[in-house]
């Protein structure tokens, strides 16, 4: 998957391995999958632990609530961090947010790090909206917190180049293809995909054809390949590499990870939340997104989130840039690969 044509450069998310915070170099091994194993050790606890994260050292970090949470997560290899709220309670506070708080320009999700629901604000909430949001989450007491951010939450489409429609530019995420056959399709940003039928390259040649879209609620969409381009399963680092994309997860809280798009190229960053409800500032609203530290801008839409060989996301939207810094959302990949019944190859 690196670029989705030779004469024309499609953008695609560049290669950041995380495993200790670190960025593996291209070559190097993959370390054991620190998001599967907080999948199954949150499996096995229910409610009874707000979720997992990898601490400053790389330690895989799971919260419980009682001391039989506890033994599980220490069998598992994990280390184990008491807390006051579970799951459950959390998603008690997440439910009222959503009743009563959906405001163009704020965010939330658990981050299992404080053991509260985290909400933000972006500078495009009015007074008035920004005085009820407060009131909501005081009366949501110890379980949640409000933090205000620069910029705007927006969908990051823009005039351009890389893959270009209906008067758009955005960026392609990873090539797949349908199991057991050589169909070849592009995953893109599903509010790229609302907006162009076909996709061209830098060039002008129409190269894809779309085949579904899901925006809002989702980010993602699916393109068919209409003519011989060259699509191999890498990405693009931006720095004349490509590296190869083998299989597709879900990530961790506290984990590295890397983005590409057609404007700001490669970034990293870290993951501060999963499950995450983005209310974009011109009143769409996405769910269930994996928010990062990392930049984005404009026209970087659709572009992949990725660590080392494996597949994370699609490029939703964020605030800010990559000049004075930003934060940004992601449509989980495997849940489109789902959607439209494709695959990584």
């Amino acid at each position: 998957m690196g670029t989705a044509g030779s004469s024309a450069k499609i953008a695609v998310l560049a290669a950041a391995l995380i495993v200790s915070g670190t960025l593996f170099a291209p070559g190097s091994q993959a370390a054991p999958d620190p998001a599967r194993s907080a999948a199954e050790l949150s499996a096995q606890l229910g409610g009874t632990s707000a979720g997992s994260y990898l601490d400053g050292a790389g330690k895989l970090v799971v919260t419980v609530t009682d001391e039989a949470g506890a033994r599980s997560v220490r069998a598992g290899g994990a280390e184990p961090r008491f807390v006051k709220h579970g799951a459950a309670a959390l998603g008690r506070s997440l439910d009222t947010l959503r009743r009563t708080a959906t405001i163009p320009g704020t965010a939330w999700a658990i981050d299992p790090v404080t053991d509260q629901v985290v909400v933000s604000a972006d500078d495009s909430v009015a007074a008035a909206n920004l005085g009820r949001l407060k009131s909501v989450v005081a009366g949501l007491g110890d379980t949640a917190r409000l933090q205000q951010v620069k910029g705007e939450y927006r969908t990051t489409i823009a005039g351009g180049d890389a893959i270009i429609g209906g008067g758009v530019r955005c960026s392609l995420g990873f090539n797949v293809k349908k199991p057991g056959t050589s169909t070849a399709y592009l995953l893109t940003a599903g509010h790229c995909g609302n907006v162009a039928s076909t996709w061209a390259d830098s060039s002008g040649k129409t190269i894809a054809s779309r085949v579904g879209t899901s925006f809002p609620g989702n980010d993602y969409s699916l393109f068919q390949y209409t003519t011989a381009t060259d699509r191999p399963g890498s990405v693009d680092l931006y720095n004349g590499t490509l590296r190869d994309i083998a299989n597709a997860g879900t990530p961790v809280v506290g984990q590295t990870v890397g983005r590409t798009g057609s404007t700001s190229h490669f970034h990293t960053g870290k993951v501060t939340g999963l499950n995450t409800t983005v209310n974009y500032s011109d009143g769409t609203t996405v769910t269930g997104m994996i928010a990062t530290t990392v930049c984005v801008e404009g026209g970087d839409s659709g572009g992949s989130l990725f660590a080392n060989n494996t597949a994370l996301g699609l490029t939703s939207g964020g605030s800010g840039n990559c000049t004075s810094g930003g934060n940004s959302f992601y449509q989980p990949v495997t849940e489109a690969l789902n959607a439209y019944g494709v695959a990584i190859y």
